[in-house]
Formats: C-alpha cells, structure tokens, sequence
C-alpha cells in the first residue's frame, strides 16, 4: 500500500504525519510505524503522527513513539498537526482538537508561531535528586549547570526505566535556570525514541513550571533554550502546587511531501 505523508519538525523535534481520515491507524502495526520512523530504513522521525476524524472538535491527534508504540501528548507534535491541519484546509487562523490528555486550543500568532494550549499541572512532586512534573506527558527533571557539557544519552538513559517511575518509565530533562531570570535551557532524553531529541514541548512546559515552582518566583512567562530553537511557555500560577492556562508558543516547520510503501 503507498502511503502519503508530510514531514514536519517543531525546534528539531521531527514528525511524519498521515492524514488517516480515510486511513485509519489500526492498519498500522507497531513495527510498521517503527520501521517508517527508522532514520536508515525508513523516512525517518522522532514520532508518527495521525490526524482522525472527531465528532467534538476539529480533528483527532493520535500520537505515536520512535519504538511504535502509541504516545501521551507530544507539545511540538500538537503544534506540528496544527499546522498540517491547516495545509489540508481542515482549520484557519485556530482550532480546537482531541488529544489522548482530552483537548486542546491552538491558534496561529501574527508571527506565524502557533500557540498550543496544554493541560494543567498540579502536584509537583519532589525527589531528593529531581521533580517529578506531569503536563500530558511524564517529565522528570533535574536541575544542572554546565547544560551544553552534559552527557544526556549517558545520564538520561540511566534515570529513564528506573523502577520508581513505573513500567512506562520516564522522560528526563535536564535545566539550567537561575533564580529571577526568565530564560532558561533545557535537553531532553525522551522515552520512546530512547535518545536526546533536540526539543520536547511538553518537557520544556514542564522544566517552566518547575523553574517558577523551585525558586517561588512570580514569573509567568519563560523563553526556553532548546538545542533545535527557542520555545516560550506561557502559564497562571494559581498556588505553588497548581498552573492552569498553560501555553506553549513556537514555530512549526512544513519540510517536505512525500510517499512510502508498506505491507499491512
């Protein structure tokens, strides 16, 4: 079967995504999806991507890891559909869609970034070597200095199945923040692709919130470092354990069209 796809990446963080209106994903194995992703043997990507049909929103976004196995939210993927959404003229200028965390806003700035609306955050949990955040998507991070000198595929594939976070195991991001400042860096090795991706939207949502959790700090807005681009994370803190009206702000990059065959 000949499938069409379009690639796109958010910061680096790089997608194959199907419009499975027609083509639904269930003809799709996990070791096809594993396969199509594979950067040698395939077309290559950190995650696959479908845009579905819904009965309450615009459309449905169904998310699929690097290792074929379906995903929890991906933040740059988000933003990514939505620009693939609007290129197919399902949507225009905003949109609401379903996730698998339920679902989400998103609409395009005068600079041509889109704004992705995320879940909200409570219950910040603190680990004697990191935090524990969840913004649709399991991050454990641990605060750093000397980011750029960090081993991440080392280090994160370490902490990554360790037992305390359970079977599903962990995304792991490391951030160097200093207290008052609104910029900070983040690098993410990411379950699922089982390696550093050069950005991880909900991760930086994430590595935002903890910054303005760790210091205390009323800072509502943080522009974020990440080794494929900048992001900006947008939030209302409603006390130190809970944030709602979480927003992450970037580009979302069409790349190419393309083709691929496969058995199902």
């Amino acid at each position: 079967m000949l499938v069409q796809f379009s690639k796109y990446h958010g910061t680096g963080n790089d997608f194959i995504m199907i419009d499975g209106r027609r083509l639904q994903s269930y003809h799709f194995s996990s070791g096809i999806i594993k396969q199509i992703c594979d950067r040698r043997f395939g077309v290559g990507g950190d995650g696959l991507i479908f845009l579905e049909e819904s009965h309450s929103s615009d459309f449905t976004m169904r998310y699929y890891n690097a290792d074929g196995r379906e995903g929890t939210m991906c933040g740059n993927g988000g933003r990514c559909i939505v620009s693939f959404a609007r290129k197919l003229g399902i949507v225009d200028q905003q949109t609401d869609f379903e996730g698998i965390d339920g679902k989400h806003f998103a609409s395009f700035t005068s600079q041509g970034t889109i704004r992705l609306k995320l879940a909200d955050v409570s219950g910040i949990q603190e680990l004697e070597d990191g935090y524990l955040v969840n913004t649709g998507s399991p991050h454990f991070i641990k605060l750093c200095e000397n980011l750029e000198e960090l081993d991440v595929e080392r280090e994160g594939a370490e902490i990554r199945r360790q037992k305390r976070f359970g079977p599903g195991g962990v995304n792991v991001n490391f951030l160097e923040a200093k207290a008052g400042s609104e910029f900070i860096a983040v690098r993410t090795f990411e379950r699922g692709v089982e390696g550093e991706t050069w950005s991880c939207g909900t991760g930086v949502t994430a590595a935002a919130i903890l910054t303005s959790f760790h210091f205390n700090t009323d800072i509502k807005s943080y522009r974020v470092q990440t080794r494929g681009g900048l992001l900006s994370v947008t939030f209302e803190k409603q006390d130190k354990q809970n944030f709602r009206n979480i927003y992450l702000t970037g580009p979302a990059s069409h790349v190419y069209d393309g083709s691929i065959e496969i058995t199902v």
